[in-house]
């Protein structure tokens, strides 16, 4: 199938034959600019972007050769075929030492001329899916399987579903850790883009240097280290879904191009001229309150009532604690790749349940993590996990374990303690001195004191 958006720039000085071939590609389905010479391609070059460039070798006051020259300098994404008579045929040869793609003699076949455009289109459309992988690759790592069945999430997936097939922008608001990146892929793959692209930035992990240019791309020369021409991320998701997170965190200086980006589907790369569209579909996440970011002139209204055309609320992991056990579960069986499956005992669950998540799922996928390496046993129990020392589930935890409130010397209920969390931490004193808000010192004083044993 014909790439729609495929640009094809003809330079050639024989009128007649420039036409024929607009004629020709047109009808099958190309976008086509014609020129008569040179110079009149190098102007349209700087002021239109194009995938591929036929370009004859012979034209007046500049030659194809030098047309070439000026675009694997500047503009290495655009593909070049070179026109030539049978005399040329060695200039030609030349030319794809210099990085032409191919040289066709005239008179040559309709056939083969769109043979070879349409191995240039595979090729273009190869170099943007690695792109692409390489970047999703970075994004994500692991599954993105979405777990919970909690009514507040439930609302929050019954939402997504009934808006994912629509064209609206979305703004995904939460806390930090709720998974507001899950539920945006999660539209995505229920949306009519699906088989498209989808691209993720997080505006908070690049500075404002360079955020520009990481959206919309920048020419060769646009700044020190731009030694080449480079797409920017709404030209790689051109058609597909683009996923901004952290969106609050956006530049002020930014924000009027995005504005006008997501208004009009218009952009320049930083230090080019050529006005260039994409259509994109823009889903973006905020850990701020933005109508507040807004009253302090740190975000645009206009771009604000842009962005949440329809806005998601994510609940905390504290709002739904329904779904901590299959949480538990999933990180276990799924996420962690370990020889020998571990498992909570009720007690250690009983602790996650109580607990009030200020981290969130984030924050309960890691502390699973780390108690299944450190705990010695294939049992997970409460001194297993790391949690906060002054957090009251603890405090419960002992009453519980019938230390509390006993008649127990609290030496007795220090040096149980003690030994719980170092067994937790395989030893680690210093790990250990740190959870017990103690410096290590005091943690080796204790440990001769009350003669515990430590392997």
């Amino acid at each position: 199938m014909v790439k729609q958006s495929t640009r094809i720039l003809i330079a050639d000085d024989e009128e007649e034959f420039r036409f024929m071939l607009k004629y020709f590609l047109e009808t099958a389905g190309y976008d086509i600019d014609l020129v008569s010479d040179g110079v009149q391609a190098i102007n349209m070059l700087q002021t239109k972007a194009f995938d591929i460039a036929l370009l004859d070798i012979k034209m007046p006051k500049v030659n194809g050769v030098d047309v070439l020259k000026f675009i694997k300098e500047n503009l290495q994404n655009i593909d070049v075929v070179m026109l030539t008579g049978v005399g040329d045929i060695r200039i030609a040869i030349d030319c794809m030492k210099s990085g032409a793609y191919e040289f066709l003699t005239k008179p040559y076949s309709a056939t083969e001329l769109h043979r070879t455009i349409k191995k240039i289109i595979e090729k273009q459309t190869l170099l943007r899916e690695n792109q692409l992988i390489k970047a999703e690759l970075l994004r994500i790592a692991g599954s993105t399987e979405i777990i919970g069945s909690s009514p507040n999430f439930k609302k929050v997936l019954d939402i997504s579903l009934k808006i994912a097939p629509t064209e609206s922008t979305i703004l995904i608001q939460g806390a930090s850790g709720t998974g507001k990146e899950l539920v945006a892929s999660f539209i995505y793959k229920n949306s009519d883009r699906a088989d498209k692209p989808f691209v993720a930035l997080n505006c908070a992990s690049i500075p404002d240097t360079l955020i520009e240019s990481e959206l919309f791309g920048h020419e060769r020369g646009a700044f020190t280290d731009a030694r080449s021409m480079k797409q920017g991320l709404v030209e790689l998701a051109g058609n597909g879904t683009l996923f901004l997170d952290e969106i609050g965190d956006i530049s002020p200086l930014i924000q009027p191009k995005l504005l006008r980006f997501i208004q009009s589907g218009e952009f320049r790369r930083v230090g080019g001229n050529a006005v260039l569209k994409s259509d994109v579909r823009i889903i973006s996440a905020t850990n701020k309150d933005l109508v507040e970011e807004v009253k302090q002139g740190r975000f645009r209204e206009d771009l604000l009532y842009r962005l949440n055309v329809i806005t998601i609320e994510m609940p905390t992991l504290k709002e739904r604690k329904e779904d901590i056990p299959r949480l538990v579960e999933f990180f276990l069986t799924k996420k962690l790749k370990m020889k020998v499956r571990k498992q909570l005992s009720p007690a250690a669950m009983e602790v996650l349940i109580k607990y009030d998540w200020p981290g969130n799922v984030r924050e309960l996928e890691n502390m699973i993590e780390r108690a299944a390496i450190l705990s010695r046993d294939d049992l997970i129990q409460p001194y297993d996990l790391s949690l906060p020392l002054r957090s009251s589930n603890l405090l419960q935890n002992l009453e519980q374990s019938g230390l509390i409130g006993s008649h127990v010397p609290i030496k007795d209920v220090e040096k149980t303690h003690i030994e719980g969390v170092l067994k937790s931490l395989q030893n680690n004193k210093a790990e250990a001195a740190k959870i017990l808000g103690i410096s290590l010192k005091t943690l080796y004083t204790k440990i001769q004191q009350y003669q515990i044993k430590v392997e």
